[in-house]
């Protein structure tokens, strides 16, 4: 079996070394250069050919997010970014993946040799990811004065839905590839959409920037999700980083529940625990998303959804950057379409438009 290239790109030694290390324990991955800056980096790419390269953010001589801009439009490759936790780190991660990062590793402050240490299982997790991953050529940036349809930019504008009941609610669940998937879906609903609830696997600290960052874009309010508060027609709820999202009744409403607990699916917040009390406390009135992801997390609980009545769409692998979620949803049964990401919306605001007013059951 062929083993994962690496090349590690990062201006400290000490976290070259590290890395190196842990890749080189693995059966099925080897280091095959370490790199100070982008301009090294580039020469090894070139002569070596790895199969993932693992990139800092802040570097000398070349900006990491500068670097990658480049590499994924004149040689597209998986990349896994590691990013320092700060509230700025946070932003230049969500724009590294933007450009077409796989993945991030958060880099530890402080305690930096035991805190990589910890997360050895993460990041060589991601890089295996990485090396199966989808990607895509980034388009030439476009002059200001035309922006693309894509990444920043707002589609046109999008006829409101409707009459539409209160007890419609969107549920959306992600992992790799879908901070960039859920941006595509929420930028195209009207400001009169039902509520969204979204887990997207993420750690804590970047839940914020990534929810200010879609706020900023989309036609409907995004925030992260508080406990207790209640849910709201056009608005979406991010689960915050590290905790579980689902949704209660109480009364004629529904609030959101924000908790601590142990990982689902070794995932923490958990797709599972999301869709699961969907299909317990929505059921028909429910609308599920899978997007692109590794892993099976919320396979089951979509198919319990399913079952609840509710209608569900699933990304399909031509649009996804790893198949996994999406295709453990369809194996389970939990899908009744599977389309492009960039149809998804259309998709919702159609079967929402059909059904306004009624409580959906399943025939």
């Amino acid at each position: 079996m062929k083993k994962i290239n690496v090349v590690v790109v990062d201006d400290s030694a000490l976290v070259r070394g590290l890395l190196a290390e842990m890749i080189n324990r693995q059966g099925d991955m080897s280091c095959i250069g370490a790199a100070s800056d982008p301009l090294v980096a580039r020469e090894m790419i070139r002569t070596l050919n790895p199969d993932v390269i693992t990139l800092d953010v802040e570097m000398p001589r070349m900006d990491g997010l500068d670097f990658l801009s480049r590499l994924m439009r004149l040689r597209p490759m998986p990349v896994v970014m590691v990013s320092t936790l700060t509230e700025r780190g946070a932003e230049v991660t969500l724009k590294a993946l933007e450009l077409g990062a796989i993945d991030f590793v958060a880099k530890p402050k402080i305690g930096i040799a035991n805190g990589l240490r910890q997360l050895e299982h993460d990041i060589t997790d991601k890089i295996r990811t990485a090396a199966r991953a989808t990607v895509r050529r980034l388009a030439p940036a476009r002059p200001a004065a035309t922006p693309a349809a894509g990444a920043g930019a707002t589609p046109a504008a999008i006829s409101p839905i409707g009459r539409l009941s209160t007890e419609k609610l969107i549920f959306i669940g992600a992992s790799t590839g879908g901070t960039e998937a859920t941006r595509e879906v929420l930028m195209r609903l009207p400001p009169d959409a039902p509520a969204v609830l979204i887990t997207q696997h993420m750690p804590a600290g970047f839940t914020t920037s990534y929810a200010a960052r879609l706020d900023s874009l989309c036609r409907i309010r995004v925030a992260e999700a508080r406990d207790g508060e209640r849910v709201l027609p056009g608005h979406a709820y991010i689960a915050p980083g590290g905790l579980h999202l689902s949704v209660e009744r109480s009364g004629a409403n529904y609030i959101a529940r924000v908790r601590d607990g142990e990982p689902v699916n070794r995932h923490k917040p958990s797709v599972e625990v999301l869709f699961e009390s969907a299909a317990r406390v929505v059921g028909p009135n429910a609308l599920g998303v899978m997007l692109t992801g590794m892993g099976a997390d919320g396979a089951r609980a979509m198919k319990a959804m399913r079952d609840a009545g509710s209608w569900n769409l699933v990304q399909d692998e031509a649009s996804c950057v790893v198949f996994g979620m999406p295709r453990e949803a369809i194996a389970h049964g939990a899908a009744d379409e599977v389309l492009p990401v960039t149809q998804i919306a259309g998709k919702l605001i159609e079967r929402l438009r059909s059904t306004a007013g009624q409580h959906t059951t399943r025939v």
